[in-house]
């Protein structure tokens, strides 16, 4: 679809522009409208929602393998974020109806989404007023950094594109700005999707050799595992329910306790 009366979708990534997940993505946006493909020039996983300074911001022009074909794109020296920034800011020639991060390389759940470069660049769109989608894959830990062709993106595709379409469809929500959506590997194209909360819950361990770890059966600061997820949590849905998690995330990080309460509280330390 590449009618101007098309809705314009953005794609990035973390997994940098010659991911296959990303060429994987594509197939499923380009049925819903025309897609503008700007990507990390390199791997950027766990880059969050950074903006290094290190970084030049400079945009490449580059083809990339879509489904047997070429097809146009442009590369950024930069985070993800600031690909969302170069695409909104620069490229995008018309408004951009829907900013699409992944389809990641390994499923991005519990505390550590702030880490998330996928999730990091959804948040980024939101800020800039323009809805987001982060769409993630679970799969082996020693394949999150990789292009690995072992990884069948079909199913996370498909999901793709009923998210893609759902958000495109729906009227804005207050404190909905992102769509975060994580595929199990097991999940087949009728797997159900249910609602879900983030989960207070480390997913990924951290490691003195590697930068992170997941446990079989998880194991955890605390004592938790899998198995003690909490029910409603995108973590408990991936590795206990083995259905499509789907967490709406708020830029608005306040906790939510009463603040009039919490307030006294903390006055009544003061004294």
């Amino acid at each position: 679809m590449t009618s101007s009366a098309a809705p314009l979708i953005v794609l990035t990534n973390d997994d940098g522009v010659q991911s296959p997940g990303l060429a994987a993505a594509v197939t499923a946006l380009e049925k819903l409208g025309e897609v503008l493909v700007v990507a990390p020039l390199v791997q950027q996983s766990g880059t969050g929602r950074s903006m290094p300074n290190y970084s030049s911001g400079a945009i490449t022009a580059l083809r990339i393998a879509v489904a047997g074909r070429d097809r146009a794109c442009y590369a950024v020296d930069g985070s993800p974020a600031q690909c969302v920034q170069r695409a909104l800011l620069v490229l995008a020639q018309r408004p951009v109806a829907l900013v699409v991060a992944g389809i990641n390389y390994g499923e991005n759940v519990g505390s550590g989404i702030t880490i998330s470069g996928t999730v990091g660049a959804a948040l980024e769109a939101a800020s800039m007023g323009v809805a987001a989608l982060a769409i993630s894959l679970e799969t082996a830990v020693d394949q999150h950094h990789s292009h690995s062709a072992e990884v069948d993106f079909r199913v996370a595709a498909h999901f793709t594109g009923v998210m893609a379409r759902l958000i495109l469809a729906a009227p804005r929500t207050h404190d909905v700005d992102v769509l975060k959506v994580d595929v199990p590997l097991s999940a087949t194209t009728s797997t159900a999707w249910r609602l879900t909360r983030a989960s207070r819950l480390r997913y990924y361990v951290p490691h003195a050799v590697q930068s992170y770890v997941l446990g079989e059966p998880l194991r955890l600061p605390y004592g938790h595992d899998t198995a003690g997820a909490e029910p409603d949590s995108d973590a408990h849905a991936i590795a206990v329910g083995g259905v499509v998690s789907v967490t709406p995330l708020s830029l608005d990080l306040t906790s939510r306790v009463d603040l009039s309460d919490y307030e006294a509280c903390l006055r009544s330390l003061a004294q």
